[in-house]
């Protein structure tokens, strides 16, 4: 019998041989390269955040002043694990009838997911933090212990993460789980006035420096990783039978014939094409209904709550709604249609006007945040200028970025199943394209605004925005011609995925 030790590293191995196979390994190299600069700069960053809070805590002789800022890192870790992180579900299938305990399988796949770099990057943190402690009097011991503690708490909420995207995988109405347990945390502070919140935070402290560094604090996260693993454990088995032995059930549906949209000719059917395939198809439905979610509740935080009254939040957010659905949408643009790409190869521009069609689809839907926006801008809460400049810098340059993704996509994505392989960003350039959807508007505005004012940076950006969105047939021809250029490399991944 295989040892579990050398089971782990020959699961590890064949873990990476099989990114190695990968259609997509030529395209993830240039995609890690990025990926490893960024999380050079995020190792920087901590480590200034780990200095700085350091020389506080040592100052106040309080080295249990970092556990009042770990809930907002441990809520920034959870966040930022969904860019990154998947659930290992789908790995552990091809060992099913192996010679060896399925379980340890799922035991190896999680226990490598908890020294995962997205954990250990934290020690650029917590080491900068302790160091300083040390060195303003606090026993090495101590610190050391301290130090792992706090990974201890970081690799919790990992568990946290993967139990809650697990059954998010499989039911939208899952997010109700953190969404409840966040509120109830965070709720508490919104009802209190100023100085009930200071007293709070003083009687938290004074706990935290009595018990956030004790033996009880170990027993109790120790106890918590126990049964966030177990459940995790269990749950990736559940469902890994669940989806190999589940039946497809047929049910008779009402057609809707969409008549509206024959006049528009081959484009109106790609329309109706999209607007079915997301009807019909369990995965597109379920992706798009989250997806609408999340921007309705943005729209509705930004609009009729004082939670994000700065301007640099304003501006985040306000961009946020409007690229979101398109982002995480069109990062994977023509992997559903990799099921059946043989067909749309049959006629000539069959694709161009598919990808127009898209183009169409995801810019109206830029019309929903515009509408629950538009009374808190009749308010004077947002200006119209810098909705305008969100919407058309989103249907243009961000679009135009996004679609370029169809020439380097190979991989199929299940019309009816849940994707509940190891890695969703099959393509590290696709993380690469996020990261620059997300924030390279919020710094180009900052600095404008810095440098110009308010006004003239929202005129720069709409204008840039208009002239990518009047330039779309140019752009949008310019992909197809690169995209046919590689139809030979994406028409062997499409197969090959399937």
């Amino acid at each position: 019998m295989i040892s579990f030790f050398k089971l782990y590293l020959l699961l590890r191995r064949n873990n990476k041989l099989s990114a190695k196979r990968s259609v997509m390994f030529e395209a993830n190299q240039y995609g890690k390269l990025f990926g490893y600069i960024f999380l050079g700069f995020m190792a920087i960053y901590m480590i200034g955040i780990g200095t700085f809070l350091g020389w506080a805590s040592a100052k106040s002789h309080e080295p249990a002043f970092i556990l009042l800022l770990m809930p907002l890192f441990l809520i920034l870790d959870f966040g930022s694990r969904f860019l990154a992180q998947q659930t290992p579900l789908m790995l552990v299938k091809p060992y099913l009838l192996m010679p060896f305990s399925r379980y340890r399988a799922i035991d190896c796949f999680l226990i490598d997911q908890l020294f995962s770099s997205s954990t250990l990057i934290y020690l650029t943190l917590f080491i900068p933090y302790f160091f300083i402690n040390i060195c303003g009097g606090t026993p090495f011991i101590a610190a050391v212990g301290m130090t792992l503690l706090l990974l201890m708490m970081v690799v919790v909420n990992s568990q946290w993460y993967l139990l809650v995207r697990t059954l998010v995988n499989q039911k939208v109405y899952y997010w109700i789980l953190p969404a409840l347990f966040y509120g109830c945390c965070i709720l508490p502070f919104l009802l209190m006035s100023d100085k009930e919140i200071d007293k709070s935070v003083d009687h938290i402290m004074d706990f935290l420096c009595d018990y956030g560094f004790s033996w009880m604090s170990v027993l109790l996260w120790a106890g918590l990783l126990v049964l966030l693993f177990s459940l995790n454990r269990w749950l990736q088995m559940h469902f890994i039978y669940d989806e190999i032995s589940k039946q497809e059930k047929t049910k008779l549906k009402h057609v809707s014939e969409f008549n509206l949209l024959n006049r528009f000719g081959q484009m109106g059917e790609y329309l109706k094409l999209e607007i079915k395939s997301t009807m019909r198809n369990k995965a597109i439905r379920g992706r798009f209904i989250q997806g609408i979610c999340i921007i309705v509740m943005l729209s509705l935080l930004i609009a009729y709550t004082d939670i994000y009254d700065s301007p640099t939040m304003l501006n985040i957010w306000c961009l946020y709604c409007f690229v979101f659905f398109g982002a995480v949408n069109l990062i994977k643009v023509m992997g559903p249609e990799g099921n059946y790409i043989d067909l749309l190869m049959v006629y000539r521009e069959n694709i161009l006007t598919l990808l127009r069609a898209k183009y169409y689809f995801y810019s109206a839907i830029v019309l929903i945040p515009f509408l629950l926006l538009l009374p808190a801008i009749i308010s004077g809460k947002f200006s119209l200028m810098m909705i305008l400049a969100y919407i058309f810098i989103t249907i243009g340059p961000e679009y135009c970025l996004l679609f370029h993704m169809a020439i380097w996509n190979r991989q199929t994505l299940p019309l009816n199943e849940k994707i509940t392989g190891r890695n969703q960003m099959e393509n590290k350039l696709q993380i690469f394209i996020e990261l620059i959807v997300f924030f390279v508007p919020i710094i180009l505005v900052s600095l404008l605004s810095a440098l110009f004012g308010d006004v003239t940076a929202y005129t720069i950006l709409t204008i840039i925005g208009l002239a990518f969105t009047l330039a779309m047939p140019i752009w949008m021809k310019a992909i197809y011609r690169r995209m046919m250029n590689h139809r030979y490399a994406n028409l062997e991944g499409f197969h090959s995925s399937r």
